[in-house]
């Protein structure tokens, strides 16, 4: 049996075909107008997109997602989705979200291919990727800890992509940001799953931001 942390470094590879290179959640707008120009100016966004995207809105997901998958609670995993898809402020994070999570779970069974999986597709194909992360770690096995931590990875880490491709910022500059973030991740994870509160967040700007990314002139991400 292939050991869980191998299959989590495969799941959170970017390597990983659900197309998340594609989108940059609002960042290529905010940088097309100057909004965010200096590393100082990324690390902002990357700490409240830990502190509130991940820590109140995505984490929870994933960790709700799979404790529900674990009992085979479909409806309870669909209710959660339409939640998640609903809070969404901008048409295209809610595209890109069902899409990233629609290919997820689809290459996943395709892959490493499971019955409750497949019963899950027989009713409903496509998931926003918090719901769809917590579906697949829940059916291989993965403890929620881990899940959880390794998506808040995923999603920190495809920001510093996403900036070397959009600013100034170098390889060992993004990937000091990306260590100085990481190294929160276990206490939002400590944050994640004491969490019982409903979902929330409070982006106004980064919303903002992902809202008039569809306006821009020309573009390298869809979102």
């Amino acid at each position: 049996m292939t050991d869980h942390l191998v299959v989590l470094l495969h799941l959170c590879d970017s390597l990983f075909p659900i197309g998340s290179f594609a989108h940059s959640d609002g960042l290529e707008a905010a940088t097309t107008q100057r909004r965010i120009e200096t590393a100082a100016d990324l690390r902002a966004w990357i700490e409240v997109t830990l502190s509130e995207t991940l820590c109140r809105l995505e984490g929870p997901a994933v960790a709700r997602a799979w404790e529900a998958f674990v009992h085979n609670q479909f409806t309870a995993l669909a209710a959660m989705d339409d939640e998640l898809h609903a809070l969404r402020p901008s048409s295209g994070g809610r595209k890109a979200t069902r899409a990233m999570g629609g290919r997820l779970l689809k290459t996943w069974q395709q892959i490493r291919p499971g019955t409750t999986i497949e019963r899950l597709l027989s009713g409903r194909t496509t998931f926003t990727l918090p719901v769809a992360f917590g579906i697949v770690t829940a059916a291989s096995s993965i403890p929620v800890r881990a899940a959880v931590e390794g998506f808040i990875y995923t999603r920190l880490a495809a920001i510093v992509s996403a900036a070397m491709r959009l600013m100034s910022v170098g390889q060992h500059e993004g990937h000091a940001l990306l260590a100085e973030a990481l190294a929160h991740v276990p206490a939002a994870a400590d944050a994640v799953l004491s969490d019982s509160a409903p979902f929330r967040s409070f982006t106004p700007a980064l919303d903002l931001m992902a809202m008039s990314q569809q306006y821009g002139h020309s573009r390298l991400f869809r979102s």
